[in-house]
């Protein structure tokens, strides 16, 4: 129980911090995404080298990083990773922060079936019904739209992969030391990308005042504090869980998408949202029916003794 108390407030923080990112990265989305990402990383990696040097874990790093298994999953997941923060960036940055928010509403349902298929976690008919909805909902929207919803799903399928494979590779490994190897892993990647978008158009992060180029070193903060919560909390949670919860994370996207930045909500993208939405509530309504059922044998056993 206590786990799951910390698991859950883990959870909790990741997701409500992960729900300001459309405005903190809207303000500086003159930089350009393919710079904004690179420099995240890097700043990524700067802050979560201060926390391993403060907590002595530099050993903990080092023995992932000479493991050719731990590391080839810490690798994956650092692709994975890179990915959904590429696609997350773009959407924020040319005005699709509503279909990204959609993406990850469709993320808890996907990080669930992939619970189902790696992990063997067992599905009650009403989580099969959400899927189902949902699946269908979304489909009819982009028929309807015209459009393949490309952001919305990227981003569920590349974090919820993130997901489940930050959590094979991860368990027995604290957030920090998690994330920090994961940054390493990314380092080529953002570095390349960076070369090329300074040969292509040039460095803009310096280009915009203090004030701009604050912020995009301080995304290595935004970003570490809510990765590190996220590992944390799978660490303790099984993924069904941690997908109930991340539906925190689109609502405020989809509330600042909508009435701060008024991007239009056609028809056909609100049955996609609705149908959604119908499913994480009969997600939410099962969970809720469980955890009842898991504390009636306790209240109806015998009683306990009194300390």
């Amino acid at each position: 129980m206590t786990q799951t108390r910390a698991g859950l407030a883990y959870g909790l923080g990741a997701y409500l911090l992960w729900g300001v990112f459309p405005f903190y990265f809207g303000l500086i989305s003159m930089v350009g995404p393919l710079e904004v990402v690179p420099w995240r990383v890097a700043a990524t990696l700067v802050f979560c080298a201060i926390i391993i040097t403060a907590t002595r874990r530099w050993g903990h790093v080092g023995r992932i990083l000479r493991s050719p298994r731990l590391l080839g999953w810490f690798s994956l997941s650092s692709l994975l990773l890179y990915a959904n923060w590429q696609i997350f960036i773009i959407a924020i940055m040319t005005g699709h922060v509503l279909e990204s928010s959609l993406g990850y509403f469709i993320n808890p349902l996907f990080t669930i079936l992939i619970g189902v298929v790696f992990r063997k976690e067992r599905l009650t008919r009403p989580q099969w019904v959400a899927v189902g909805v949902a699946a269908v909902g979304v489909t009819v929207a982009a028929i309807a739209y015209g459009s393949f919803p490309w952001i919305a799903l990227g981003v569920a399928v590349s974090f919820g992969l993130y997901g489940a494979v930050h959590k094979h590779a991860g368990e027995a490994v604290d957030g920090v030391t998690g994330l920090t190897v994961e940054t390493i892993a990314s380092l080529p990647v953002a570095a390349a990308q960076l070369l090329a978008v300074s040969l292509i158009v040039g460095i803009n992060a310096f280009s915009f005042g203090a004030g701009v180029t604050a912020l995009v070193f301080a995304s290595g903060i935004m970003t570490a504090v809510p990765l590190i919560l996220f590992g944390e909390g799978t660490r303790r949670l099984p993924l069904a869980y941690m997908g109930f919860l991340q539906f925190l994370t689109p609502i405020l996207g989809f509330l600042y998408g909508y009435f701060v930045m008024h991007e239009d909500m056609p028809l056909s993208r609100w049955i996609g949202f609705i149908a959604v939405w119908i499913a994480l509530t009969i997600l939410i309504a099962d969970m809720i029916a469980q955890q009842r059922r898991a504390f009636r044998p306790r209240r109806s056993g015998p009683a306990a003794r009194l300390p």
